[in-house]
């Protein structure tokens, strides 16, 4: 990682954003840092950041508010939230709202560093150029839509292509239902909800003859595709 990595964080408490800031830069990332949630909108609209570090409890606006505008603005990039709030609902209500991560305090910088790299990894902008997924048994061809096993192809809709696609560049990590709604129908209405049911359910039998594999429902924050290796 370098310079050209750039961190938007929002955190209210002075000290410990001084110190969060520091140690990122030290670590070699660009931080922009705002400690004030009435700003942080502002803010985000004018820079090209790479990820967001938010904090919850803020002055005027809350994180959890911060974060549904940002996917408003940008559905692809990661947000991460570092905060003292521990309740299941807040985790839960994190990354119902698109969180890539949720981070109590206190916590160890070093795990926090190894998560946004490992973030950073998957949403490398070279992985947009992928067409080719290997998932279990399966072959996903997501330029030509085709799943395909042996001999036995099937070809997808474009929905289902996406939806895939998503899926797989994030193995073993939850999709929030409202990220991939909103990447992918465009809204996170009722109806579109209900639609993205049907296409996980079409999926799950999709990929139905490979047993290592599992596409999660997480009631209240999203989906998961488990891929687990059996050769253990």
């Amino acid at each position: 990682m370098n310079r050209e990595v750039r961190i938007f964080l929002v955190e209210d408490d002075l000290s410990f954003g001084s110190v969060l800031k520091s140690y990122l830069e030290i670590n070699d990332y660009s931080v922009e840092w705002v400690d004030d949630g009435k700003y942080a909108l502002d803010h985000f609209r004018k820079g090209d950041f790479n990820i967001c570090i938010l904090d919850i409890m803020l002055p005027h606006v809350d994180g959890f508010t911060i974060a549904r505008e940002i996917r408003q603005i940008n559905t692809e990039v990661p947000i991460i939230f570092l905060t003292a709030k521990k309740m299941k609902e807040d985790v839960l209500q994190g990354y119902g709202v698109g969180a890539d991560d949720y981070i109590t305090k206190p916590f160890d910088t070093d795990i926090l560093l190894a998560k946004i790299n490992a973030i950073l990894s998957r949403r490398d902008p070279r992985s947009g150029e992928r067409d080719i997924y290997e998932i279990g048994i399966y072959t996903f061809n997501s330029k030509l839509r085709i799943l395909s096993s042996g001999s036995d192809e099937k070809k997808l809709s474009p929905k289902e292509a996406q939806l895939l696609e998503l899926l797989a560049t994030n193995q073993n990590s939850l999709i929030s239902r409202e990220m991939a709604l909103r990447k992918i129908w465009g809204s996170d209405d009722y109806f579109t909800a209900r639609s993205m049911d049907v296409y996980i359910t079409k999926l799950r039998k999709f990929l139905s003859d490979d047993p290592s594999l599992t596409i999660k429902n997480i009631h209240g924050a999203g989906f998961q595709l488990i891929v687990r290796d059996d050769q253990a």
